[in-house]
């Protein structure tokens, strides 16, 4: 496009804004609340740029506020997957050959849209539509989309860069081309900045993206099409398709223009979606690429040379911010016996400190988890640890539905290794302790490599280094994202890249190089200057 070689700005990560009680930020913040919580709108699909409005309606409520209906919106059937699927095939005609500079542009675009005049609209439709905090509302639907924006441009451009060796007389280059097809892009309800950047990494990369956001996140995932929309994202590069998942994931994976998955959700949702890739594989022009994190049971191992305080911290942040409700939350932890005393009297003090309630009250630590069939399922657990003999729940464990579903931090003490709540994945704010003897360190450390099928987050604490040293190893394969004396959670776009292996996912790292390789198909050139013109070697005489 031009006569020159571009270069992305070095990216560096967005600073978080505090919210302290007289920041002119807060006072924002909340204006945009009480504007977005005051409206109710109509949310249509947005396809080929298009609205589409099907009639068929379904709401989006406040989480701890469950009466109150933000907005309607429209889902996606049969008959607008086909719409969506030709929209997109018919923007790739021109999005896949656009220069990458001008699609990078976009991004940028989006990153400074969303640190200025968007930032409190997004944060604002987080908080109402998923029930986070100020502070966790910022560090997602704020900093960590802004990071994602900024960085990915910067590492598409590190991509492109990469070329092969020539030898005398030949040029050999490589071309990053676009998938041949769609991309299907299922977000979640937790991170806007996981919906925000599910779809727009593979358009990054030339590919046109069907989209269906987590059903109970439709509101904030609006608002950031909208976003799309504004920094000029080219009407059909990505298509907002929200809807049940029986309705719209079985059309959409069937399709044999499919190219890709892009997902983050369940462990059981991706084990389907894989299976329909194989069971139509013959059917598709290319083969489809699969990425897909989904999910953890993160784990806090504590050395007795543990600072007590440090793990307090660690075990409260880790396991009650957003209600638990992060893939990387800690959900189990192993306390050697000769800490127990002392970090059970700290951590109990310290969570009789926490409040609970609305996101409008900025003291709110703890706020309601996201719907009805959370509530149910997570204090299906809390209620099976109360009349368990092998259980004791030493905080918390209480609950209430009538106004929002406020779930208790709650803290079990586990008599076995392998009780349920250890085992699986809870996805609320529910933490299970095991203590351990001091004396077994290196084989409770093995017992926690083997309890979990998942390998996402987990953290070593401990100052004795060698002992940190035999965690490492140890926990190798336990997770794609190892902390040490730090919590599980909170991974910052260009420094932790995150992804998890085992039933975590495929691990190919958001926020990262590897992440946009998986949304092209290289084309390696060979330019000979001089072609021979005889057949003949000089071997044959």
């Amino acid at each position: 496009m031009f006569n020159a070689k571009l270069t992305v700005p070095p990216p560096v990560n967005e600073p978080i804004l505090p919210y302290k009680p007289a920041d002119p930020e807060t006072a924002a913040l909340k204006a945009a609340i009480k504007k977005l919580k005051s409206e109710k709108i109509e949310i249509p699909l947005i396809i080929g740029g298009k609205e589409v409005r099907t009639g068929k309606l379904a709401e989006c409520r406040v989480p701890h506020e469950k009466d109150h209906v933000l907005a309607t919106y429209h889902k996606a059937g049969e008959e607008e997957v086909k719409m969506a699927v030709e929209a997109a095939l018919e923007a790739r005609k021109e999005w896949s050959e656009m220069p990458w500079e001008a699609r990078a542009s976009i991004m940028l675009k989006m990153a400074e849209l969303l640190a200025g005049p968007w930032r409190y609209i997004s944060n604002a439709a987080t908080m109402l539509g998923q029930s986070k905090n100020a502070y966790q509302a910022e560090i997602d639907s704020a900093c960590e989309l802004i990071d994602f924006y900024r960085f990915n441009p910067y590492f598409a451009m590190k991509i492109y860069e990469d070329q092969p060796l020539s030898s005398k007389g030949v040029w050999n280059y490589c071309e990053y081309r676009a998938l041949e097809g769609f991309v299907f892009a299922v977000t979640p309800f937790n991170f806007s900045s996981i919906a925000g950047n599910l779809p727009t990494s593979p358009a990054l990369m030339g590919n046109v993206v069907l989209w269906k956001p987590a059903s109970s996140a439709v509101f904030s995932a609006y608002y950031l099409m909208k976003l799309f929309q504004e920094a000029g994202l080219p009407d059909g590069v990505i298509n907002f398709i929200p809807g049940p998942g029986s309705k719209v994931g079985p059309n959409v994976l069937v399709n044999p223009h499919l190219a890709g998955v892009h997902f983050t959700g369940s462990t059981a949702v991706f084990h389907d979606m894989w299976k329909t890739v194989g069971e139509n594989i013959a059917n598709y022009g290319t083969y489809p690429r699969i990425v897909g994190e989904t999910g953890g049971k993160d784990f806090i191992f504590a050395h007795e040379s543990t600072d007590i305080d440090e793990l307090v911290t660690a075990a409260i942040r880790g396991a009650f911010e957003y209600q638990g409700q992060k893939c990387s939350a800690a959900s189990r932890m192993y306390i050697p016996d000769s800490l127990w005393p002392a970090f059970r009297e700290k951590l109990l003090a310290q969570l009789a400190t926490i409040k609970m309630g609305t996101v409008e009250d900025f003291g709110n630590f703890v706020n309601a988890v996201i719907d009805e069939w959370a509530f149910r399922d997570i204090t299906g657990y809390i209620d099976y640890c109360k009349n368990s003999p092998d259980a004791e729940i030493i905080a918390g464990g209480g609950y209430d539905d009538s106004e929002g579903y406020f779930i208790q931090p709650t803290v079990v003490v586990a008599k076995t290794p392998d009780f349920k709540t250890m085992v699986e994945e809870i996805f609320g704010p529910v933490l299970t302790i095991f203590v351990y003897p001091a004396n077994k360190f290196e084989e409770t450390l093995q017992i926690c490599d083997n309890t979990s099928t998942y390998a996402l987050t987990g953290a070593i604490f401990g100052r004795d280094r060698n002992a940190v040293n035999k965690a490492i190893v140890a926990l190798r394969n336990s997770a794609g994202n190892f902390y040490i004396n730090d919590k599980p959670t909170g991974a910052v776009v260009g420094q932790q890249p995150f992804g998890g292996a085992r039933a975590s996912g495929t691990n190919d790292k958001a926020g990262s190089k590897s992440n946009l390789m998986r949304w092209v198909s290289t084309r390696t050139v060979k330019e000979t200057f001089v072609p021979p013109k005889d057949y003949r070697y000089p071997f044959l005489g």
